[in-house]
């Protein structure tokens, strides 16, 4: 029997009313993730505080259609959805069992805010239309944003979830941000005083 990890008490605080889809989630998640490709064999008993909160407490920082690149097992992208029924989400994934589990979890959920598209950010079709686009553990930032700006309108942000390297992650890719007219990138860190370990932004604006 996987132990997956017990809710936090501050995930009701994050999730308000939604926090039982949450839970919903996160057992899915918990039981079958391993199994199906998606977390590895120690994410269970750590899948709230490590990768639900984590990405759930960014949530504030977002608004209209957004994209999630290499939503993977749909962190952040599923996790922010039931956290912004207010916000269009469209998770862009490759790989078909990622995508197969995306589009489950989205019918089980019952989430109508969130398109799944089969795709690498490479080859999205669609041109600089959304508002903002996300990744978490996707790559650095010098391979991440000349996938992920193309995507994101003019004035629109990157918001990218990055780990303790994220300032000199910024330097490696000074070139790519000057090449692709990306402006006024920062490091945010969210969730201080809410989470044991707060979460931190690459924050970006596409011009």
């Amino acid at each position: 029997m996987i132990e997956v990890e017990r809710e936090p008490a501050v995930a009701a605080e994050l999730f308000g009313g939604r926090i039982e889809l949450a839970r919903r989630f996160a057992e899915a998640l918990g039981r079958h993730g391993e199994e199906r490709g998606l977390i590895g064999p120690l994410e269970p008993p750590r899948l709230w505080s490590r990768h639900i909160l984590n990405s759930a407490v960014i949530a504030p920082l977002f608004s209209g259609r957004v994209g999630d690149v290499g939503s993977g097992a749909g962190l952040p992208g599923l996790v922010l959805a039931i956290a912004r029924p207010d916000v269009e989400w469209v998770l862009i994934e490759p790989m078909e069992r990622r995508v197969a589990w995306l589009s489950e979890q989205v019918e089980t959920l019952g989430l109508d805010n969130v398109e799944v598209v089969r795709a690498r950010a490479e080859d999205w079709k669609h041109g600089p239309v959304l508002d903002a686009v996300t990744a978490r553990a996707v790559s650095a930032l010098r391979t991440l944003v000349p996938i992920t700006a193309p995507l994101v309108r003019d004035g629109g942000e990157l918001i990218l979830l990055k780990g303790v390297n994220a300032e000199n992650e910024i330097g490696a890719a000074e070139k790519q941000l000057r090449r692709l007219n990306v402006t006024n990138a920062r490091v945010v860190v969210v969730g201080e005083g809410v989470l044991d370990e707060p979460s931190r932004v690459f924050r970006a604006t596409v011009r």
